[in-house]
């Protein structure tokens, strides 16, 4: 799932904390140009206010007006919803030519499965989540990468997984425009510059500065396949340490500052000095970033930004991809 629909789960349990009711609607098939994939959440409060998104907006409107009507008032258990069934309903919610969406709408009665989740995908684990729809109960499991959504038309799973991470070796201008951006895409940003002249300008909302050498920050965090690592500091002596640890790491993009040239001679310094092997050195991303002709400190953080979330994107559609065919969700 998106870490964007966890923000979704956080409201659900703080409004049910401070008394209201809340249904929470989740995407489980769609045909067409649906604009929200399977799995995309969205939660009404029953005074109409809202968090996440399944459409553009139509549909959200319409579920916003029933709830506040109380047409949901007495709904006790899951049930399935379709919009966009014709041509003219689809026009209706402002769905693309022939989009159907179909969502399962769910009062949330129970809390301690939503902290469970919250608690598990900030300590970086997957889980899956079950319920039944005839009778609201939920389950929890462990999830793999390869699982995906499954609806069979009585149950649901969903996957919930971690926030994408991003961890920065260096505090300099370069670093603070990625970390902005990478922020805008809800990634946890981490910064580690041990360079306290760098160190001490640093003063992003919502980023964090992760105390340490870099290679005993990169061990510390031990990266997964949710994790970005990037060195930015310019400097062998720092960035090379990083290197050295997140290359035998499982993080799903390793990249660092540098042009070919510099960079030859770094994976060369791997090599030698830290007995990276070929292929570890193959995953290094350098010179770091997308070829956009990047000049100032903002270009360059949008070629790294949108480097890494290519390579992200890449990463779940191969995963999917290598998904059981029976897993996709049917009717």
């Amino acid at each position: 799932m998106e870490s964007l629909d966890l923000r979704v789960l956080g409201d659900v349990l703080a409004w049910r904390q401070a008394g209201h009711r809340v249904t929470l609607v989740t995407v489980v098939e769609t045909w067409g140009s649906a604009p929200r994939p399977p799995g995309a959440l969205l939660a009404v409060r029953d005074d109409g206010v809202v968090s996440g998104s399944v459409s553009g907006g139509c549909v959200e409107d319409d579920l916003i007006a029933r709830i506040k009507a109380g047409e949901y008032d007495s709904l006790s258990h899951p049930s399935m919803v379709a919009y966009g069934v014709s041509k003219e309903e689809a026009a209706r919610f402002g769905l693309p030519c022939g989009g159907t969406l179909r969502l399962v709408q769910e009062p949330i009665t129970e809390v301690q499965w939503i902290q469970d989740v919250l608690a598990r995908t900030a300590a970086h684990q997957l889980v899956a989540r079950t319920v039944t729809l005839a009778t609201g109960h939920v389950t929890l499991r462990d999830a793999a990468r390869t699982d995906t959504l499954q609806f069979d038309g009585s149950s649901l799973t969903t996957l919930f997984g971690p926030r994408w991470r991003l961890l920065l070796i260096g505090a300099g201008q370069l670093s603070q425009a990625v970390a902005q951006m990478a922020s805008l895409l809800d990634f946890e940003v981490l910064v580690c510059d041990p360079r306290e002249e760098y160190a001490a300008t640093l003063g992003l909302e919502g980023v964090t500065r992760v105390l340490g050498m870099p290679d005993d920050v990169v061990q510390q965090l031990v990266p997964d396949a949710h994790t970005a690592i990037v060195a930015l500091t310019h400097d062998p002596k720092l960035d090379d340490m990083a290197l050295m640890e997140a290359l035998n790491s499982n993080a799903f993009y390793i990249g660092a500052l540098g042009s070919r040239r510099n960079q030859e001679a770094r994976k060369k310094r791997l090599a030698e000095h830290f007995d990276l092997s070929p292929e570890a050195l193959a995953r290094l991303h350098g010179p770091v970033g997308l070829r956009i002709g990047a000049q100032t400190p903002a270009e360059i953080a949008v070629s790294i930004v949108a480097e890494i979330v290519q390579v992200k994107n890449a990463a779940h559609a191969a995963a999917s991809a290598a998904a059981p065919t029976e897993t996709v969700c049917s009717l």
